[in-house]
C-alpha cells in the first residue's frame, strides 16, 4: 500500500550528533516531522522512520506486532552510530516506550532519552479482554489527534487493530521490566492533560528508571500529541538543550533535509 501523504519518513544529514525519533502507536512520522525539521536545522543528524504497518491502512499494522516496530528503530539507532559519534533517542507515547528499550539495550551507544508523553501500560478492564476479543472484533476507535490546539490534526487510522493493541500490551510489560537497565541522562516532558496516556505512566518510567540525570518537564498547554501543540516549541527548545548539554556536536546550520 502506498504511505499516506505526509507520513513520510524523514531522514537528514547533519553534524557527528544524531537522534533517532520514534513516532506513536497508529500515528505517523507526521506528528514529530516539525521537531525533526527543528533538531536538523540546528545540525544534528536527524532519523525519523516510519513503523511496520503504520501511515498506510490498518488493516496493514494488523498485521504487525511490537518486535516489528522495535526492529526498525533498532536498525536505525544502530545506522546512526556508524554516522555519528553520540545519539540520542527520543519519542511520542509509544515511541517513547520504544525509545526506553533502545536505551536499555544499547547501553553507552545512547547518549541520552527524550520522551514525550512515554507510554507504559493500558489501563481499565478492557486490556485484559484483549487476548479473545481480538478474535472475535478487529478493531476498537482510534486515539489520534488528542490536541488542545485548533487546526492542528494528527495523522493516525481512526481504528485500532486488536491484534496490534494485544501486542503493545505485551510490549509494555517487556519495557517495564527493563526499565532499570536505563542509566542515560533522561528528560521527561508530559502533558498536565492528557486523554491518552495518564501522568501515571511517567512516574512510573520515572520511578523504574537508573538514570541519575533526570528532568521533568510538565507541558501546561497541550494535550497528549505535543509535539503538535501549544507547546511544541517548547518540547524542541528544551530537548535541543538536553542534547547540547550532553555532547559536543551541535553546530548552528545543517544542510538540506531529505525525504
Amino acid at each position: 500500500m502506498p504511505v499516506l501523504p505526509g507520513a513520510e519518513p524523514f531522514r537528514h544529514e547533519g553534524g557527528e550528533a544524531g537522534v533517532l525519533l520514534c513516532h506513536g502507536f497508529t500515528g505517523s512520522p507526521q506528528s514529530l516531522r516539525p521537531w525533526a525539521q527543528y533538531l536538523s536545522e540546528h545540525g544534528l543528524t536527524v532519523s525519523l522512520p516510519l513503523l511496520p504497518g503504520h501511515g498506510t491502512r490498518w488493516q496493514d499494522m494488523a498485521l504487525t506486532g511490537w518486535q516489528d516496530w522495535y526492529a526498525e528503530v533498532d536498525r536505525e539507532l544502530r545506522a546512526l552510530s556508524e554516522r555519528c559519534s553520540s545519539v540520542f533517542v527520543a519519542g511520542l507515547s509509544m515511541g517513547g516506550t520504544l525509545a526506553l528499550r533502545l536505551a536499555a539495550k544499547h547501553g553507552d551507544a545512547v547518549s541520552g532519552v527524550v520522551v514525550v508523553n512515554p507510554a507504559n501500560r493500558m489501563h481499565g478492564l478492557a486490556p485484559y479482554a484483549l487476548p479473545v476479543a481480538r478474535h472475535f472484533v478487529r478493531t476498537a476507535p482510534g486515539i489520534a489527534s488528542d490536541i488542545a490546539k485548533e487546526g492542528s490534526v494528527e495523522l493516525g487510522y481512526d481504528k485500532v487493530p486488536l491484534h496490534a493493541a494485544h501486542s503493545l500490551r505485551t510490549f509494555f510489560r517487556q519495557v517495564d521490566g527493563e526499565l532499570p537497565q536505563v542509566t542515560q541522562p533522561l528528560l521527561v516532558l508530559r502533558s498536565a492533560q492528557d486523554h491518552v496516556v495518564p501522568a501515571a505512566d511517567s512516574a512510573r518510567v520515572l520511578s523504574r528508571v537508573s538514570s541519575t540525570d533526570v528532568t521533568e518537564i510538565v507541558l501546561e498547554q497541550s494535550y497528549h500529541v505535543a509535539t503538535l501543540d501549544h507547546d511544541a516549541e517548547r518540547i524542541f527548545d528544551e530537548s535541543l538543550a538536553f542534547i547540547g548539554r550532553h555532547t559536543t556536536g551541535i553546530g548552528s546550520e545543517g544542510t538540506a533535509a531529505r525525504g
